[in-house]
């Protein structure tokens, strides 16, 4: 060793402790975790806000379009749906039955209608 470090020759470390208390160390654990999440949770919750809104829209357009005598029109997300980990458009018909319209992706977009127009009977 005193060839790689001469100005460390006769050197013993006498002391053990760490260089920071427990104390302090659970301090700066607290004050990092908070401030990580102070930077993750305000991206999360716009995220879902955008997406949640966009699924709205998007699933009012698809019931205006696709069933127009619809008393109501519901987008949600489901982990557990037909498709997997989706947003769902749901309508409300008269008498208050609830049917399954379409899927809306996990990320909902703007709608897509066919050019020409779907007979409806």
């Amino acid at each position: 060793m005193s060839d790689a470090h001469p100005e460390l020759d006769g050197y013993e470390p006498d002391d053990q402790r760490p260089l920071r208390s427990r104390h302090l160390q659970t301090m700066l654990r607290v004050v990092v975790s908070v401030g990580i999440i102070a930077l993750i949770l305000p991206g999360i919750l716009i995220t879902a806000g955008t997406a949640s809104a966009t699924a709205t829209r998007t699933c009012q357009a698809y019931t205006d379009y696709y069933a127009p005598s619809a008393v109501d029109s519901n987008a949600r997300f489901e982990l557990f749906g037909p498709e997997g980990p989706s947003w769902y458009c749901y309508i409300e018909e008269f008498g208050g039955r609830e049917q399954l319209l379409r899927g809306l992706g996990i990320i909902p977009g703007t709608p897509v209608f066919p050019r020409n127009p779907v007979e409806q009977s």
